[in-house]
């Protein structure tokens, strides 16, 4: 009997939880106004139509109208089955959410898809930075580099060519970490991450990896 009391007591807390955190959410929601969509084209790169077609296919996904990480990493999931993308999809969230709330609006999932599909080379490789830079200092040190890249390999799993093991995510972490670190002080600035990708045609094909983002 006393396992059972305690496994109703869990329960009961678990709902209260729930409840407490639908709550929240629906505090969220109400305080949550989508920008018109003249004003997202404009912020855009994407057309009225288009805007028109994403926003309802993330009200099918997220009818709440917003998007939590949870949420995101599950979306994240189903287009890289053959991998674990958790840990990529956590860093993508949190270039993606710009006022660090905890959720994503319409319009920063729209921002932040409309830079990686439609950017430009030089706000792509900000983007590529910002998500490298992973405590948002400004500098992007080896341990930071080194989470990246473990994410994606853990991301891309068998379909890694060649296939990928630890020492294989550190060699090359080691590798570009010391073409970019131009003045060897042990951090990456954003001129140095620049310079060495504008000057670097490998490792700017190497930008192309964000293209799969969703």
């Amino acid at each position: 009997m006393d396992a059972l009391t305690s496994w109703i007591n869990l329960k009961r807390n678990e709902f209260k939880k729930k409840d407490h955190d639908l709550e929240d959410l629906e505090m969220q929601v109400v305080r949550y106004k989508p920008e018109g969509l003249d004003v997202l084209c404009r912020k855009s790169k994407f057309t009225r139509k288009e805007l028109q077609i994403m926003y309802r296919g993330f009200k099918q996904e997220c009818p709440t109208g917003i998007v939590n990480e949870e949420t995101f990493k599950e979306i994240y999931a189903q287009f890289f089955p053959q991998g674990d993308s958790s840990a990529y999809a956590h860093y993508v969230f949190n270039t993606f959410d710009h006022d660090r709330n905890g959720s994503l609006s319409f319009e920063e999932f729209v921002m932040g898809l409309s830079v990686l599909s439609r950017g430009t080379l030089q706000e792509r490789l900000q983007w590529a930075f910002n998500l490298y830079d992973i405590n948002g200092d400004g500098f992007i040190t080896k341990d930071e580099m080194t989470d990246i890249v473990s994410a994606i390999y853990e991301m891309m799993g068998r379909f890694s060519e060649p296939m990928i093991d630890e020492n294989t995510a550190k060699e090359h972490v080691d590798r570009v970490f010391l073409k970019m670190d131009i003045n060897r002080d042990g951090v990456i600035t954003f001129d140095e991450f620049m310079e060495t990708c504008r000057r670097d045609e490998n490792i700017t094909k190497g930008m192309a990896i964000f293209d799969t983002v969703l």
